[in-house]
């Protein structure tokens, strides 16, 4: 939920045998992973493995369970633990059961029609949960207000959209009007007129009823199916609150109820029923390891609905203090006195416990005056020794002093403390910068923790604050040596801070006060929004507000470092260093398939007074992101990507020269002499520590390889010959450079991306060398001041050898021929893949053998760069043991990478990459989902990476400007039809609801003259465009590259009368 990734974009369903196993274990956590982004955290069982709350995760709707939940609405199951009383017969243990069974269905009919199943997503990180999709139920509370009661983690903390679907299958939009700051529950409301074919009933709240040994039925969404029902006996309703886990939602200061019903996902807001229709509980969680259920009282649930009835505002009180039920004799232990406990039994007859303090929060209304293990006796003069008189007293005093009485080690203690608002230091508000979310932080955490509420927590630790290390759970104590105390604190300052600026900020982890850190940060405003988003619950979203503007970048003043000095020793590679540069590289969007959000490596400079530098594509994937370059390990300067080559692991990047003033930054030397098999060379690098590594070695060996393609398609290099050394500093060196005996450089040492393990879920790298004259054909236009303008078969080769080449067809004249050109490597090559859709697929296929091109021989790699510069190639080869002569037309091919993207419902699409259409045999579409954003409708209703999009409600897109031409023309809030192509060439066709306010439809194209790099264009339904829209108006919301027929045809949409006033002001 993704998540995440960062688990990224692929997903793997639960299968339905592991789930049947394990049905009764669901957490929110969810079955499906993707890259995450986080992977972001969403509401996770459990720090206590026992326990987990049973919403049903996205995912698993799509299992088949159709054996896994035998309950129906006709065919109850009997409780499961039931024993049978001492001396009864069980045939008349079965009279009275067969005597029941039509009550409970008389009370099944007539409640399913209250009972709903609802479809929900976070569509952003706040407090403790994170985006993402799920499923759970609710009930009717109040048919004619149209009020739904669920769960707290149901409702969210933070932004909610979700659907309720009835008995009879009809679906209604809703939206949260409340969650309550401490307790699982939650309403919802929905528009009643939108029922047509169904009578809505409510379901009465009894929490009265509720009593140890009475049959239940749990009446929801379990385990995905639409209706199930579990039956039970409650068999306690003292049991203290569930903990779920450190970082997640956790109720608190109220009891639970528990049960054996094996409730599992997707039930959590189930009503649970009596016999006699009345709902005595709310279905909360579960533990995962028996079938014990946990169901929250109904007694504050029944206070706050009447409130809302009266759209008057829930009063909640709180003195920062979480208290557990403690039995008498841990009591005692703790220093209650005799008198006391005595009073309490006398009062109380069947009283067992009382009331302690577990925490107390630092600077809290009661700091001063409890401690915990502290014994509760009374409030206002009323004897407390149960959560509901506690709270409801709180609650009916929010900012008046009462008077409390405890014990602490036998001592009584009376004092009086003001009862804060709960809502004040319940979050409602969010900011967003620099793809990272951040809120106050709440009290629901800082009550785990026992930490005060104060402070600016990071529910997105991803983007400009993705702080170094793994986990979430940050709390900013200061930004730039400014204290951040609250949210307004952390907008004040950052309002200030000039965009690119870099920025120490001071951080700690909540679940590890004793560890603080600092982390350079640099400024982000030009990729994304700064804006905040307050909750409204009359329309149930989240109106966002802009904050300040964006601060221009401060001129960069030129800066002059000196590099490390090393030892003689080293001899002349050592030289190297002084032409070799830190690179890093920030995206705020993961193109092409690419796994990482950050990449950091070394550079060498090819061309000091150009500002030139190559990389690996491992390390600059693509082009759109933030480039940094560290010069001597001291000079930090923007730098710019180049060129991207289309197959090869390089990209060139540039700096500015002026940047660096006097540091003494040096090109590397070229060596004329090709790297061979044998040779000493001299690896030059820096290891993961950032220290220069000079060591001398031998090439072990120099051969064509294939780099495992990874499921997802991503950036993999083709046709090259990869070098390897005997060192074991190799490992451990990602960027460097092999150079021989005069300091001159033979190969680029580099990091290449591999595929991502199936067992760890890590992606693979692999350390290989690479040629330097590889580089060549790229870096000499560049050097001339030229765009490099390659062009290319557009195929993958792999290597034969002759004994393979014999059996299939090769004749004794060309293997002659073979070992003639190239005696030390007796090889051809194969076609292994050719592109969809390019021109050379029309004309090779796949396991061709090349014999020659243009009349010359073809047995090493670099012997194929003839395509770079020839409109068509003359290619012999060898089909089914036949010899072909074949002329095979060439491409042109640009170092851009992907260049323009669109979004669409949380998505993101762009043409096919060159990966893409290097793994798939044909291409349905040039409309490819890259990736879909956790909690959008793309998410939440079906699409995913890897998928073309061949149609918008019927109508063909076959590229981005048909795409767009279709969406734009759909209304908001509305189901669009998509047809879609997996990869596996499987067609189907989704329902997509779109919401233009959380995710509007925007496209990004590269451009050079914004501040960026790219250009971004946000866009609106044609249906909202008025007529009294302006021109200036209309051509912001357009593309303006594309035209004036794009401009014309908007223009059509407006009323006749306007349409020559327009056209005037066009023409001038």
């Amino acid at each position: 939920m993704e998540t995440k990734s960062s688990s990224n974009a692929s997903e793997s369903a639960c299968q339905f045998q592991t789930m049947k196993k394990h049905l009764s274990q669901d957490t929110l956590k969810p079955k499906s992973t993707s890259p995450s982004p986080s992977p972001t955290p969403v509401l996770v069982a459990s720090s206590d493995p026992q326990q987990a709350h049973n919403p049903l995760p996205a995912k698993q709707l799509e299992s088949d369970v159709d054996s896994a939940v035998e309950l129906t609405a006709v065919a109850v199951a009997p409780t499961k633990d039931v024993s049978l009383p001492v001396g009864v017969p069980s045939t008349k243990i079965a009279q009275i059961a067969m005597s029941e069974l039509p009550q409970w269905q008389r009370v099944i009919e007539a409640s399913v029609k209250a009972v709903v199943s609802i479809r929900y997503s976070q569509v952003a990180a706040f407090d403790t949960e994170g985006a993402g999709m799920m499923q759970a139920s609710g009930f009717v509370v109040d048919a004619e207000k149209g009020i739904v009661l669920t769960n707290r983690h149901v409702t969210c903390s933070g932004p909610f959209l979700g659907e309720a679907i009835f008995h009879d299958h009809e679906e209604v939009e809703v939206h949260a009007i409340y969650r309550d700051p401490v307790h699982d529950f939650g309403f919802l409301r929905f528009d009643k007129s939108k029922i047509k074919y169904m009578d809505v009933v409510s379901i009465p709240l009894a929490p009265e009823l509720a009593k140890v040994g009475i049959d239940i039925r749990i009446v929801g969404n379990d385990a995905g199916e639409k209706l199930s029902i579990l039956s039970g006996s409650i068999s306690r309703l003292d049991r203290n609150a569930p903990v779920y886990a450190d970082l997640s939602y956790n109720d608190f200061n109220t009891f639970y109820l528990q049960a054996a019903a094996s409730a599992s996902g997707g039930s959590s807001g189930s009503p649970v029923f009596d016999i006699n229709g009345n709902a005595v509980a709310l279905q909360a969680g579960g533990n995962t390891s028996s079938a014990t259920d946990f169901f929250l009282p109904l007694d504050r649930i029944k206070r706050a609905l009447e409130y809302i009835r009266n759209d008057e505002p829930v009063p909640r009180g709180t003195i920062q203090t979480q208290f557990l039920y403690r039995p008498f004799d841990e009591t005692r232990r703790l220093g209650l006195s005799q008198e006391t406990e005595s009073m309490i039994r006398s009062t109380f007859p069947d009283e067992i416990g009382m009331l302690v303090a577990e925490k107390v929060l630092p600077k809290g209304p009661g700091c001063h005056f409890l401690e915990e293990g502290d014994v509760l006796v009374s409030v206002n003069g009323e004897l407390i020794t149960k959560f509901v008189p506690l709270e409801d007293c709180l609650d009916r005093n929010v900012g008046k002093e009462v008077e409390i009485v405890t014990e602490r080690g036998g001592e009584r203690r009376v004092f009086k403390v003001t009862v804060q608002d709960l809502h004040s230091i319940t979050p409602d508000r969010f900011v967003q910068i620099g793809g990272t979310q951040v809120n106050q932080l709440s009290y629901q955490l800082a009550r785990a923790f026992c930490v005060p509420v104060e402070g600016v927590y990071v529910s997105c630790a991803v983007g400009m604050f993705r702080f170094d290390g793994h986990g979430s759970g940050y709390i900013i104590k200061s930004i730039d040596n400014h204290p951040i105390l609250t949210l307004d604190d952390f907008i004040r300052v950052l309002s200030d801070i000039p965009d690119r600026e870099r920025i120490p900020v001071v951080h700690y982890r909540i679940n590890d006060i004793h560890t603080t850190s600092i982390t350079i940060v640099q400024m982000e405003r030009h990729w994304t929004p700064f804006r905040m988003a307050i909750r409204n619950d009359k329309t149930g979203l989240w109106d966002f507000t802009d904050l300040a503007p964006p601060i221009p970048p401060k001129a960069i003043v030129p800066s002059t470092a000196r590099f490390l000095e090393l030892d003689k020793s080293l001899g002349q590679a050592k030289q190297l260093f002084h032409s070799m540069v830190d690179v890093a590289f920030r995206m705020p969007q993961r193109l092409d398939g690419f796994p990482r959000s950050r990449k950091y490596g070394s550079g060498l400079v090819l061309d000091a007074a150009r500002g030139l530098v190559v990389v690996s594509r491992n390390i600059v994937p693509f082009a759109m992101g933030d480039l940094n370059i560290t010069v001597a390990h001291s000079v930090i300067i923007p730098g710019k990507v180049v060129y991207l080559h289309p197959t090869h692991n390089f990209t060139i990047i540039s700096y500015d020269p002026a940047h660096i003033g006097d540091t003494p930054l040096q090109s590397a030397e070229i060596s004329p002499i090709e790297p061979v098999q044998g040779h000493r060379v001299s690896l030059v690098a820096f290891n993961s520590n950032h220290r220069p590594v000079c060591v001398e070695t031998v090439i072990t060996d120099i051969t064509s390889v294939a780099i495992p393609q990874n499921y997802a398609p991503r950036f993999r290099s083709i046709n090259f010959d990869s070098i390897t050394v005997d060192t074991p500093q190799a490992h451990s060196c990602s960027s460097g450079v092999l150079a021989d005996s005069a300091g001159r450089v033979q190969a680029l040492w580099l990091s290449y991306m591999g595929h991502r393990s199936n067992t760890s879920g890590s992606d693979t790298e692999y350390h290989l060398g690479l040629s330097i004259s590889t580089i060549l054909p790229v870096l000499k236009p560049l050097q001339q001041g030229l765009y490099p303008k390659l062009r290319s078969l557009n195929i993958e080769l792999a290597p034969v050898l002759m004994s393979k080449a014999r059996h299939m067809g090769l004749s004794d004249a060309w293997v002659k021929r073979v070992e003639a050109a190239n005696p030390a490597r007796q090889q051809i090559y194969i076609v292994r893949r050719t592109e969809a859709g390019s021109l050379s697929a029309t004309i090779l296929k796949e396991l061709d053998l090349i014999l020659s091109i243009n009349g010359q021989v073809i047995t090493r790699i670099q012997e194929l760069d003839v395509q770079y510069e020839a409109e068509s190639l003359e290619m012999v080869v060898l089909r089914n043991k036949e010899e072909l002569t074949l002329t095979v037309p060439t491409e042109a091919v640009d170092g851009n990478g992907t260049s323009r993207i669109v979004w669409w419902a949380g998505a993101m699409l762009h043409e096919p990459h060159k990966a893409v259409l290097q793994q798939s045999k044909q291409v349905p579409s040039r409309v490819y989902i890259s990736l879909r954003s956790y909690g959008s409708p793309s998410y939440m209703y079906g699409m995913a990476s890897m998928m073309w999009v061949t149609h918008i409600n019927g109508t063909p897109t076959p590229d981005l400007d048909s795409f767009l031409g279709a969406v734009r023309q759909c209304p908001d809030n509305t189901y669009v039809r998509v047809k879609i192509m997996s990869f596996e060439m499987v067609p189907s066709v989704l329902s997509v609801k779109t919401n233009m306010h959380y995710w509007p439809t925007s496209e990004m194209t590269k451009d050079d003259t914004q501040e960026s790099g790219w250009r971004t264009v946000e866009y609106t339904p044609l249906e909202r465009v008025s007529s009294s829209s302006s021109v200036a108006t209309i051509a912001q919301e357009l593309d303006v590259k594309n035209g004036e027929e794009k401009l014309i045809e908007k223009l059509n949409v407006l009323e006749s009368t306007k349409l020559e006033q327009l056209q005037s002001e066009i023409a001038v």
